[in-house]
């Protein structure tokens, strides 16, 4: 969830407020997706470091890696920010790599750099209008190989480029196609389940045709929400939940649940998990 409310405040801030992609952009980005959001230890949602840190070990001459100190890590910043607004040959995305692997070795957060870099990879490509919208899922990936992302991270700490971006552009690849697979798979069910929703009378289908691609975005309701969308009361929006139900459309999310129940578009979420 603070994923998606900071990706939506940083789509508004670029198109709404016309606003670049500078180090302020970064970090408003990470005081979205910090505040109250998990974290190891202090934060300061919002603000580069002012004391050194490291990763792995107990202490900087222990460490695995110790980024640049504070004075070296602001100028590594300016160099970072030139080098995203820079004229130069490197392809749009292995330059999105390189600024996903340079900031995370800058490292200018107390925490949150991953999260905040990760996403710097999404805004960058959006920006240079490689998607339509920011929304390439990296994390998926570096999270399912995991050990892999770190060592080709530490291998370009220490020099070695050619693979960390070799690693990153089989992401991407591996991502894109699974994105592509998963958006035939939601229009075969968005067929099937405007076809359930043909066989409702004039009136029914009418209302459950407003909710359905609602659905999309919000797969998980209450009544108060179907409310928000439709302007039913709140017996004619538990109408139209248990009418999906029926369909087999909605379930659920705690059946054991009496009050204040929740429900699952489960199809449609099933298959962002698919194997």
């Amino acid at each position: 969830m603070h994923y998606i409310k900071a990706l939506n405040y940083g789509m508004k801030r670029v198109v709404a407020d016309d606003f670049p992609l500078t180090l302020r952009f970064i970090r408003e980005l990470h005081e979205k997706l910090m505040y109250k959001a998990r974290a190891t230890h202090f934060s300061d949602p919002g603000e580069f470091r002012k004391s050194q840190n490291w990763i792995g070990g107990t202490r900087p001459d222990n460490a695995k890696f110790v980024p640049p100190p504070v004075d070296e890590m602001q100028r590594a910043l300016t160099d970072l920010e030139n080098y995203m607004y820079g004229e130069d040959s490197t392809l749009t995305v292995i330059k999105a790599g390189l600024l996903h692997a340079q900031f995370e070795t800058i490292h200018p957060f107390l925490d949150g750099n991953g999260r905040t870099g990760r996403m710097l990879i999404t805004f960058y490509l959006w920006k240079e209008k490689f998607l339509e919208k920011p929304v390439l899922f990296l994390s998926s990936y570096f999270k399912k190989h995991q050990q892999l992302y770190y060592e080709k991270l530490f291998g370009y700490h220490n020099g070695i480029v050619a693979d960390w971006i070799d690693f990153f552009l089989d992401g991407v690849i591996e991502i894109a196609n699974e994105a592509i697979d998963i958006v035939g798979k939601i229009t075969v069910l968005r067929q099937q389940d405007m076809e359930k929703i043909q066989t409702l009378g004039k009136r029914a289908s009418e209302s459950a045709i407003k909710v359905l691609p609602k659905l999309y975005g919000q797969p998980v309701v209450n009544v108060a929400v179907i409310q928000g969308w439709t302007g039913f009361t709140r017996a004619g929006a538990q109408t139209v939940i248990d009418r999906f139900i029926e369909l087999n459309i909605l379930s659920k999310k705690d059946k054991d649940r009496k009050y204040g129940q929740s429900y699952i578009y489960d199809k449609y979420v099933s298959l962002f998990n698919a194997p």
